[in-house]
C-alpha cells in the first residue's frame, strides 16, 4: 500500500487528476486509481512510466516522506 499512498501524494501535490496522469503515462484511465487503492500491483514498466510522467525517480514511490 506504500506505493499507492506515495503515488497519490505525488500526484495530488502536483495537482494532476488520476485520468490526466494515466494519459501522460500511457496507462488505462482506471489504472492509477487501482494502483493508489492497492488493488493492482505495478510492473516495473508501469512504475517507470508513472515516474517519467510525474518527473520523479522510481525510488520516490517507495521512499518514506
Amino acid at each position: 500500500m506504500k506505493f499507492g499512498n506515495n503515488l497519490r501524494a505525488l500526484r495530488t501535490k502536483r495537482g494532476i487528476s488520476q485520468e490526466d496522469l494515466a494519459e501522460s503515462a500511457d496507462l488505462h484511465k482506471n489504472m492509477v486509481g487501482l494502483l493508489e487503492r492497492g488493488r493492482r500491483n505495478p510492473s516495473l514498466v508501469t512504475i517507470t512510466k508513472l515516474a517519467k510522467a510525474l518527473k520523479v525517480k522510481p525510488a520516490k514511490f517507495f521512499a518514506k516522506f
